[in-house]
């Protein structure tokens, strides 16, 4: 039975098994010069990388692994207490340049795609929009990616990740280390300080990256946090 979300299927090696239940959905860009690099990479036994999707800068969704398999997109990774992000995500490539190349805009029909795909899988297995995330998120210290001009308030727009909250009640955390437990207790890996606030202003505050806390990444954990705890943040 054809999809009408996916123009073509070019199925990677490169799965396994689940151990866990679908939860999450990943963002990554692929930092290669073409799509078709990308799929080449993404399907080569050797290399042990894939995704489930992989989406061409002119909105051309392949499919590489079905989503019941598990993908082989995160590495390394955490997110709200889980190690193995691969088998708890679905992991969706983006075909862009990234920093190596050329850092820019993701394009109109590259998004165009994207939201009716993951708007499909968030509806399919019920991912809170707390776990639309990037591979910078659940992997603060080794990634960058999808970047600062990822539109991530758009994507909240359409109501399938989190937007940047509303600030009501300003910052509460009168050290940097209460700070760092606020950030694992909202779902990040702490090991590397620096970089996990690097990862947390490219998702939150994009605009100024600079690894430092302070006060208004302070207030914008802690709304997120008051959000997620009275349950506005399904």
């Amino acid at each position: 039975m054809k999809d009408e979300l996916v123009h073509r299927e070019q199925l990677s090696p490169n799965h396994d098994e689940r151990a866990l239940p679908i939860t999450m959905a990943v963002i990554h860009y692929t930092e290669m010069e073409s799509a078709e690099a990308a799929l080449a990479r993404l399907s080569d036994p050797d290399a042990k990388v894939s995704a489930h999707y992989l989406i061409s800068s002119a909105g051309e969704v392949t499919r590489l692994v079905p989503e019941e398999r598990r993908a082989w997109h995160a590495g390394l990774s955490y997110w709200r207490g889980i190690r193995d992000v691969n088998s708890a995500s679905i992991g969706i490539e983006l075909d862009h340049p990234g920093h190596k190349y050329g850092y820019r805009p993701f394009p109109d029909a590259q998004f165009e795609a994207l939201v009716p795909l993951l708007a499909r899988m968030v509806m399919a297995h019920a991912i809170p929009r707390t776990n639309v995330v990037g591979h910078s998120d659940v992997a603060p210290a080794r990634k960058i990616d999808p970047g600062e001009l990822f539109p991530w308030e758009r994507l909240a727009e359409y109501g399938l990740c989190l937007p940047v909250p509303r600030i009501q009640l300003g910052d509460p955390f009168d050290n940097d280390g209460a700070f760092y437990l606020a950030m694992e207790r909202f779902g990040y890996d702490i090991t590397d300080g620096h970089k996990a606030v690097e990862a947390f202003q490219r998702r939150w505050r994009p605009r100024k990256i600079d690894g430092e806390i302070d006060g208004e990444i302070r207030a914008i954990l802690f709304q997120l946090l008051l959000d997620r705890d009275e349950g506005r943040t399904r």
